[in-house]
């Protein structure tokens, strides 16, 4: 229901923007609409968190400071936690796509680690055991597969939880103008985006061809829901209704500015903040 009603806000409020465009000094074609959010936050969980994650059941993922990363539930109810982030050394990413599987990514070892809904520990794998050496993204695929983005030879590859490769792509570099820096790999809907923030989304099928570049650059806490792409740049929420291939911008309260992180998922803003996580309804 939330995300039929933020469907049809979404597509009034881009209408609306067209006949009233908000003029600032970015070089955006597409009209800003003003997100007016005066409410309190609808929750409000408290802690001291470095990194944000929701999935697509409004479950929230929160890494402490301490090293404990914690499971709640869309109420803010504890439901499981992690201990053993830290013994994989630095977390640099963590994909919830899949709710019965986390994946946690650490670049300086070359690791992934799985966990089930419960986030206990499933496997762990070092990929330079694999024979890939230099990897910045993974994410997991539609086929309880993991996708990651080999920068040795510029190759997207699906391997399986053992490090077997399933298939991989042609070498990016093959591409006109194209030497992509992959910062995250989203499979959704039957399709691969990969995010460089200079060059925008690479989007593939799922045999591994190519099919399309979305030019949007500088984003950051990429997510999709349903048939949304949602991305931040510069105090502005960016929302791209992959069906309609069309784009609405919202600026946002400046009480956001300087939050930690923020997310878009299901209708709801999530915003990270030193003393805690604050939920909105949109």
């Amino acid at each position: 229901m939330l995300y039929s009603v933020f469907s049809l806000l979404l597509l009034q409020q881009y209408s609306c923007a067209q006949s009233q465009p908000i003029t600032d000094s970015g070089n955006n074609s597409t009209p800003e609409i003003i997100l007016n959010i005066n409410q309190a936050p609808e929750k409000f969980i408290a802690g001291n968190y470095s990194l944000l994650e929701v999935d697509n059941l409004n479950c929230i993922y929160l890494l402490g400071e301490s090293g404990q990363l914690k499971k709640f539930n869309p109420n803010g109810d504890s439901l499981s936690v992690f201990n053993d982030v830290k013994k994989y050394g630095s977390l640099n990413l963590m994909d919830v796509s899949n709710p019965l599987k986390v994946l946690l990514f650490y670049k300086s070892y070359a690791t992934i680690v799985s966990l089930d809904k419960m986030l206990t520990l499933r496997n762990s794998m070092n990929l330079r055991k694999q024979g890939i050496f230099s990897v910045n993204a993974i994410a997991n695929a539609y086929d309880n597969n993991i996708w990651v983005f080999d920068e040795q030879d510029f190759t997207l590859k699906k391997i399986s939880e053992q490090g077997k490769l399933l298939q991989q792509t042609n070498d990016m570099r093959m591409f006109p103008g194209a030497t992509p820096q992959v910062s995250s790999i989203t499979d959704h809907n039957n399709f691969v985006y990969l995010y460089d923030k200079a060059l925008g989304f690479f989007v593939f099928d799922y045999y591994g061809t190519y099919k399309s570049n979305l030019p949007f650059k500088n984003w950051a806490n990429i997510s999709f829901s349903g048939n949304n792409l949602y991305g931040f740049e510069n105090n502005r929420l960016h929302v791209y209704r992959t069906q309609l291939q069309k784009e609405a911008i919202y600026k946002m309260p400046q009480q956001w500015k300087d939050c930690i992180s923020i997310k878009a998922m299901n209708g709801k803003i999530y915003i990270l903040k030193k003393e805690g996580l604050e939920i909105y309804n949109l």
